[in-house]
């Protein structure tokens, strides 16, 4: 039998932040990464404080960014790549009382360091009531920070690239391996776990298109309108992506694809071809705050999930909030502890 102080069971967001804490701390852990793309895999990645339909802000957000930076500085030290694509959101405008709500919120104290109170017009786009700046927006470039940080895993031993099954874990057994805690941070996978089922997470269907643009834009930052346009480093662009609480079956949703095509071509004058259409199922929760903490029964099990559309800022400031709790004791904040739901 091998010890380990953790097991991870996932390979999102939540999974590989909490590992980042584990290897940052020296503890021995290993991760159970099934191998299919989660939701995580397929994202928009966008870094933004700021709720772009009502201009305001969210809780902890500008904690969450400035720790997102601190630790993708620190994953950068064993990588060696930083995966923070520091190019600003542009929301493109629908009218003048936009531009104007814009200006009046910016002068809030928890918004102005996050509204620019500089209007741009951007090229080849249309937006006649020009763009307002996010600061301190970014995205994080998806693909390489997960390729890259499970390939690290892997070549350090920590990474088991299996489907974990709950039938075989007894008390702090699993196969051969005996582990001090285990923290579950499947996604949407939780719903088939025994032991944490009952959390109320609910499937929040988004799907994304990757376009081909007959006039490439010249601009190196992410527009946001209805969905978020962004370059991508072979020529292609990411447009997406949407949100539906009602569609759970695991196939493309035409509806969807219709709305995206329409979102697009509402701003982007010129033809573009679609390459691709992905989906993912966000983890949500109703109250929009995290679910994190250990089983009233196993209390060395816990749960670390309900990420939903934040799920970088979510998960790389919860992982150590989580890492705290389990070595040093610390509280959870009641608003994110799996306890508001026994």
């Amino acid at each position: 039998m091998e010890n380990v102080d953790y097991i991870i069971v996932g390979d999102g967001y939540a999974a590989l932040f909490l590992a980042h804490q584990l290897h940052k701390h020296q503890k021995s852990f290993r991760i159970f990464s099934e191998g299919r793309k989660s939701a995580s895999q397929v994202s928009a990645g966008i870094i933004n404080p700021v709720v772009l339909k009502k201009f305001t802000t969210f809780w902890k957000a500008q904690e969450q960014i400035d720790f997102l930076r601190n630790t993708l500085s620190e994953i950068e030290s064993y990588t060696g790549s930083n995966y923070f694509v520091n190019e600003n959101v542009h929301r493109i405008f629908h009218d003048e009382r936009e531009r104007e709500l814009w200006l009046k919120k910016s002068e809030n104290e928890d918004l102005r360091l996050f509204l620019s109170q500089e209007f741009e017009s951007v090229e080849g786009v249309k937006n006649p009531f020009q763009t307002g700046v996010v600061m301190q927006s970014g995205r994080l470039n998806v693909k390489s920070f997960f390729v890259d940080l499970l390939n690290y895993f892997k070549n350090q031993g920590n990474l088991i690239q299996e489907k974990f099954n709950h039938s075989s874990l007894k008390n702090e057994n699993y196969k051969d391996f005996t582990f001090q805690n285990i923290v579950f941070c499947e996604g949407m996978g939780v719903l088939e776990n025994p032991f944490f089922s009952f959390i109320p997470i609910q499937p929040n269907k988004g799907h994304h298109l990757t376009v081909k643009l007959s006039k490439p834009l010249s601009q190196k930052f992410t527009l946001k309108k209805k969905h978020f346009l962004f370059p991508l480093e072979n020529g292609n662009y990411y447009y997406g992506g949407t949100y539906d609480r009602e569609q759970h079956h695991h196939k493309i949703d035409e509806s969807a694809k219709e709305q995206l095509i329409r979102g697009l071509s509402e701003f982007y004058p010129d033809d573009f071809e679609i390459e691709q259409i992905e989906f993912g199922f966000r983890p949500t929760v109703k109250d929009r705050r995290p679910i994190i903490g250990n089983h009233p029964s196993f209390p060395n099990y816990y749960v670390f999930n309900g990420l939903g559309a934040r799920g970088i800022l979510n998960g790389c400031f919860f992982s150590k909030e989580l890492f705290e709790h389990i070595e040093n004791g610390k509280s959870l904040d009641l608003e994110v502890d799996l306890k508001r739901f026994l």
